[in-house]
């Protein structure tokens, strides 16, 4: 009967695929041995074949094992319980944002950041991204400062798990007036204002990206907060208003993170009309102003040396003697950590101007590591990781629009059997690096058809 065929067929245990594939791997070894030793196998293949065969069956064979190990595929039910069990509670954070109580909108709205930072649920969210769209909406225009703030973040989320296509595009273009509207409205909070710039930023750079009219009118508004802190006709700078270097900080890295999808005509306009009144935001009061002015200044003659290897920045040596100043800033009347973050940020930016090198950083996520080898890589890592906070990892590993970002390949799928053969750091490092490479080039093509429209 067709069961017993099936039952004999799975009747071989795991531990003896197990073997299989130990067996496997091992005569592969002793064969690239030998070809290693100037002994060729008997099949005369190379490493490369050798070692893609062994991959191959090691991951057939794998499969099998964990097909044979599930049994009953209880481990399955529970999953699929527990995924609606998530539904059922993402549902009703849903429906607490048409709630009257704005307590209750509020911890919907929080509910709903924590779930869209940890968790992948683009089939959910495709299917009701109209209504949260809409409820966000309502929430914007009446609700209070605290929960436009929270309201911003959310749309944020929302357009990154929809993965930038055309979902997360109509939802930009339906909530752009809104959050638009926030943000250059003197009168409406510091918290949302500050809420709606890096949201607006980061939905125009996930959504609108090849749209050049979106990225120049984005560009536009985040420019007329944050020029509002460079210093007048007689180079004095402005004294602050309480919170707007908060503010100011928000807008100027939201900005810098839509200016590397600027063609090189662009940038070229905007790197003379910048950087020298950048270089005066240096002498800000508030140190994270500062800071924030600091990373910018290196993106963009990072950027402008991608476009003329011989660039160089107006009043050079002043700009080196003030980043050492900073560097090396002792002051007691700043707090001891922000002198230390001072000076550890400005020793960064003083090394890159001065050496033409960045300080590589290697961030880990599961068996995988993307490497931040350049300001421009740190900046668009960095919106991320602020929009989603420790979530980041968790969609560097699974969101497919953060892994083509960063070059990463479709998410891998990877058994505990597999998890042991591990590549190399440095092969992983050859790889991001040519997979970041690959994708620059890819946009400086769409660069290229945006520089007709700006």
């Amino acid at each position: 009967m067709p069961r017993s065929k099936k039952g004999k067929r799975g009747s071989s245990k795991p531990g003896s695929l197990r073997q299989e594939v130990l067996q496997l791997q091992l005569s592969s070894k002793a064969s690239l041995k030998g070809m290693k030793n100037g002994v060729k196998g008997e099949s005369g293949a190379s490493d490369d074949e050798l070692m893609s065969d062994v991959l191959s069956h090691y991951s057939s064979t794998s499969e099998t094992a964990s097909v044979l190990e599930d049994g009953t595929g209880g481990e399955q039910v529970d999953e699929l319980t527990a995924q609606e069990e998530t539904e059922d509670k993402l549902k009703q954070c849903i429906d607490n944002l048409m709630d009257k109580s704005a307590k209750t909108r509020l911890a919907g709205l929080e509910s709903l950041r924590q779930a869209f930072s940890s968790k992948m649920l683009y089939d959910f969210l495709t299917e009701r991204r109209l209504t949260v769209s809409d409820c966000l909406e309502r929430s914007l225009k009446k609700g209070g400062a605290e929960e436009q703030a929270a309201a911003a973040t959310v749309f944020a989320l929302l357009c990154i798990q929809l993965g930038g296509g055309d979902e997360s595009e109509e939802g930009f273009k339906m909530l752009r007036p809104i959050l638009t509207a926030i943000l250059i409205d003197s009168s409406a909070s510091i918290a949302a204002r500050q809420s709606c710039a890096r949201a607006l930023g980061m939905c125009c750079y996930v959504s609108a990206a090849q749209d050049g009219e979106d990225l120049i009118k984005s560009l536009a508004l985040l420019e007329n907060v944050f020029m509002s802190s460079y210093p007048n006709r007689e180079g004095t700078l402005p004294t602050p208003k309480p919170g707007s270097p908060g503010l100011h900080s928000a807008a100027l890295q939201a900005w810098s993170l839509l200016v590397t999808l600027c063609p090189a005509s662009r940038l070229t306009v905007l790197l003379d009309l910048h950087l020298p009144k950048l270089q005066a935001c240096l002498e800000s009061s508030d140190v994270n102003y500062r800071i924030t002015v600091g990373e910018t200044i290196a993106l963009l003659v990072e950027l402008g040396r991608d476009i003329d290897e011989e660039f160089e920045v107006e009043d050079s040596e002043g700009l080196c003697r003030c980043l050492k100043g900073l560097a090396t800033d002792g002051n007691k009347h700043r707090a001891k950590n922000d002198r230390r973050k001072q000076r550890s940020i400005f020793r960064e930016v003083l090394h890159y101007i001065e050496n033409d090198d960045f300080t590589e950083e290697r961030i880990r996520f599961g068996v995988e590591s993307v490497y931040i080898d350049s300001w421009m890589r740190r900046r668009i890592y960095d919106a991320f990781k602020e929009i989603m906070e420790s979530g980041v990892r968790h969609h560097l590993q699974f969101n497919p629009l953060l892994r083509d970002i960063f070059g990463l390949g479709p998410p891998l799928i990877l058994d505990a059997a597999v998890k042991v053969n591990k590549i190399s750091r440095f092969e992983k490092h050859l790889f991001n690096s040519a997979a970041f490479k690959a994708r620059t080039k890819q946009r400086s093509k769409v660069r290229d058809k945006r520089a007709d429209v700006m």
